[in-house]
């Protein structure tokens, strides 16, 4: 039972922080936070564990976690306020041409990053082409281009 309430209270903690941490996409994920992950697997890893390394016990970790993730998809899914908290709510970070330059700061996001996205969906090449830039609850962007004046 001890496994149990570990594999709970860690997942709620790494749940947490994540959301807390903000929303930045995995393509943005430089080498030292692919680092960070490792270092946090392992630290997670022995909080999960303790003295119990029995593969018994690790069955009985990894059932919790997957069963704790099914169990918040299906309260986010009854519980739309619940959904906001765990899963967060798209961010306009262009909105009708105009840069958002607190939710830039809020999701520790810049112009630059919006380009990218920019190019890579529409082959835009300047700001002003954007009509609105929304970074979406998977972290991924979304660009919608102004419309094409005839």
């Amino acid at each position: 039972m001890e496994s149990v309430i570990r594999g709970v209270a860690i997942y709620l903690v790494l749940l947490v922080i994540i959301r807390l941490s903000g929303r930045r996409t995995m393509a943005q994920a430089t080498p030292f936070d692919f680092v960070l992950l490792l270092i946090v697997a392992e630290t997670t890893q022995q909080a999960l564990l303790g003295d119990d390394f029995s593969i018994t016990n690790a069955i009985v970790l990894i059932v919790t976690l997957f069963l704790m993730d099914i169990g918040f998809s299906y309260l986010t899914r009854w519980f739309p306020m619940l959904a906001k908290v765990v899963d967060g709510r798209p961010t306009f970070l262009v909105h009708d041409g105009s840069v958002d330059e607190q939710a830039l700061r809020k999701t520790r996001m810049s112009t630059a990053d919006i380009m990218v996205a920019a190019r890579k969906q529409h082959g835009l090449e300047t700001m002003d082409q954007i009509k609105h830039a929304v970074l979406e609850n998977d972290s991924g962007i979304t660009i919608i281009p102004q419309p094409e004046e005839r």
